[in-house]
């Protein structure tokens, strides 16, 4: 299991793309692709945009299916970024029926 601390790359505000975009590309999708499972660590962060989110996850479902989320645990994550988390997954779901 990999523990990715989103703070040490983003600050208390997660907004940047191309972050996420590295993130995903760098080591979520070759973690996965191992078969091992990935924890989203977002302790000390404030917020996130839906667009970092959505950069962060949505490719990976579309690629590996939704079923890739099960592999990927959100950690210490506030009521706000649960929510963002859950509308990204939320739309990539209905987008993938």
């Amino acid at each position: 299991m990999i523990t990715v601390k989103l703070k040490n790359k983003t600050g208390s505000f997660a907004e940047n793309k191309d972050i996420a975009r590295d993130i995903r590309l760098n080591i979520l999708i070759p973690a996965i692709e191992r078969g091992e499972k990935v924890v989203l660590d977002f302790q000390g962060i404030n917020s996130a945009t839906q667009s970092f989110v959505h950069a962060l996850i949505s490719d990976l479902m579309r690629k590996y299916g939704v079923d890739v989320i099960e592999k990927i645990s959100f950690k210490s994550c506030n009521e706000v970024i649960q929510k963002i988390i859950t509308i990204v997954i939320d739309y990539m779901q209905e987008s993938s029926n």
